[in-house]
């Protein structure tokens, strides 16, 4: 069961806000709970532009890193760009073979593989810039934290740029905090800005493009790799407010445009109509099957993908990648499944840590996921090989699980990510422990409330205000995602008509107030018929639609939860 919460406004200031910026009442009021109250914001944030871009030069480190870039360029060295195996890293890596070939540069890259490399910048990255007689090595989405890694790179003579969005060690002293960052010849990552900024929340895809930027100077230059950016922004779960909200705006025209020929083979291989690209279908086809190579294979073959001329050689790993991601899908069932049965032998706690030995460790990740979810808890899935327990966090809005992990390092073996994601390994004879101590600081850390997910209400509307009209006025809040959801309504004392299952267990019925009525679908809500009876009074929450079928065009409600009406 989930808590409804209503963000309500005083009327007048809505139609206050409706007047001066030409909007039904229900929008203002969508608006201003998300915190857009005055004409600039709003028209910032309805029309995202290029223009409106955040400095590349506020992020910390950044004229060093090009200075360097250009010394590499003049003196005709190779360059190395690191970079990771999910959807962020492999984008991040193509944005910057992309724009550094456009350069003028002599570009390779490194991938490393999960289950015999591990995450980051390691050993392997710095043996493989010896083999190629690299002078450079470009991290990107990793590196805040290889200590090592970076000096055994600066001992071989070769220079290290870390580019990263990753939580950096930091030392507490009386006075004040201090960072410990690699000696690199420089590190950028705008989690290292003193001030706020919207810099701040950018992906590891997010940074490298801004580097690129810098580097060329002109936007125009670089608007083509806008699509490769927003691969990662979308992938990283990072807040679609501000840079992110630019990037991903720019990149879903580029990725709907089909100009670049992986990205174009990958959505043919998915079935995606070539004129038509919604922001869903980013999160929900083309990421996964990105991820799926990382996940279980190899994720080296992605950035050629990405940055192929190559029709031919694009059919051809679209293809793999849609084969990979079903078995993904599989692989990951079964784990889950299991996981799910071990779950029900024990009491949950303040967090859920389950582990078990032969769980492939590609998909804990999506695993812990969707438990996190389910039991509204943090969630550490484990992975055991050899007394070693890898695995992946995942937390809830209400606690930071990257600050949970660091209270619990004296049992950890190495751990890294951000405030609702990470990764963490430790011997698996201290899973117990860690359980006991990453539940007390949950516990200590949170309300009850907390543990009760929350159904957040953007604004009230009656059947009345419903209309295609509105749907458009919602429409322009797109791109939607983390930070800028997709908005739901809600409405008080409506009369049911007709309630039935249809489907695979999907509530249908008629939802009456004020003389009106419209039709209603509940996907997967089949198991709340017994709660409904014709003519009850009910309050729902839902997202108005346009359903077309059989070749017409009707205002429809996407209901999301229902409850009996109270006064």
């Amino acid at each position: 069961m989930k808590r409804w919460l209503v963000n309500r406004t005083n009327q007048e200031y809505v139609d206050y806000i409706s007047r001066i910026a030409a909007v039904s009442p229900v929008f203002a009021q969508v608006l201003i709970n998300r915190g857009i109250k005055t004409s600039e914001q709003i028209y910032s944030f309805l029309n995202p532009s290029i223009s409106n871009l955040s400095d590349p030069f506020d992020l910390p480190d950044i004229k060093k890193a090009i200075e360097r870039i250009k010394e590499s360029k003049r003196l005709g060295e190779r360059v190395l760009i690191h970079g990771d195996y999910d959807a962020d890293g492999v984008s991040a890596t193509s944005v910057m073979v992309d724009g550094l070939r456009k350069y003028g540069m002599e570009v390779h890259y490194f991938i490393p593989n999960r289950m015999s490399h591990g995450y980051g910048f390691e050993a392997a990255g710095v043996q493989k810039a010896k083999e190629i007689g690299a002078g450079l090595i470009i991290t990107v989405d990793c590196g805040i934290t290889s200590f090592d890694a970076v000096s055994a790179a600066s001992s071989e003579g070769i220079d290290v740029i870390v580019t990263d969005h990753h939580e950096p060690m930091r030392q507490n002293t009386e006075d004040r905090t201090h960072f410990l960052l690699p000696k690199a010849v420089a590190v950028v990552n705008p989690k290292l800005i003193a001030h706020q900024s919207s810099l701040a929340a950018l992906s590891g895809a997010g940074v490298a493009f801004m580097l690129i930027y810098g580097l060329f100077g002109n936007i125009d230059d670089v608007y083509g790799l806008f699509d490769l950016a927003a691969i990662g922004t979308g992938a990283d779960v990072v807040p679609l407010i501000e840079d992110n909200r630019i990037i991903l705006h720019e990149g879903i025209k580029l990725i709907q445009s089909g100009e670049r020929i992986g990205i174009k083979a990958l959505k043919d291989a998915a079935g995606l109509k070539t004129d038509f690209f919604k922001t869903t279908f980013l999160y929900y086809v083309l990421i996964p099957r990105i991820n799926a190579a990382g996940r279980i294979a190899d994720a080296t073959d992605i950035v050629k993908l990405l940055t192929t001329e190559s029709e031919a050689e694009a059919e051809d790993l679209a293809k793999w990648l849609n084969k990979l991601n079903s078995q993904r899908q599989e692989i990951e069932e079964v784990v889950y499944q299991e996981a799910i049965e071990k779950l029900q032998k024990f009491e949950i706690g303040g967090a859920i840590v389950i582990a078990s030995e032969g769980w492939h460790p590609g998909v804990v990740g999506i695993v812990a996921s969707r438990i996190a979810e389910q039991y509204h808890r943090p969630t550490v899935i484990l992975s055991i090989e050899n007394g070693l327990a890898k695995g992946s966090a995942r937390s809830i809005l209400s606690f930071d699980i990257h600050h949970g992990l660091s209270q619990c390092s004296a049992v950890l073996k190495r751990f890294g990510g951000h405030k609702q994601a990470a990764g963490l390994s430790l011997l698996s004879e201290d899973i117990e422990r860690f359980e006991g101590m990453l539940s007390g600081i949950v516990l200590n850390t949170l309300s009850d409330e907390d543990f009760v997910p929350v159904l957040k209400i953007d604004a009230i509307a009656n059947i009345g205000e419903v209309s295609i009209s509105l749907i458009e006025e919602l429409s322009r809040l797109e791109p939607f995602g983390y930070g800028n959801e997709e908005p739901v309504l809600g409405a008080k004392g409506m009369e049911v008509i007709q309630p039935r299952v249809v489907g695979n267990n999907h509530l249908k019925m008629h939802l009456k107030q004020e003389r009106k009525s419209i039709d209603c679908i509940g996907f997967g809500l089949g198991g709340l018929i017994n709660s409904v009876d014709d003519k009850c009074l009910i309050d729902a929450a839902f997202q108005p639609i346009i359903n077309e079928w059989n070749g017409g065009r009707y205002l429809q409600l996407n209901l999301k939860a229902i409850r009996p009406s109270t006064p």
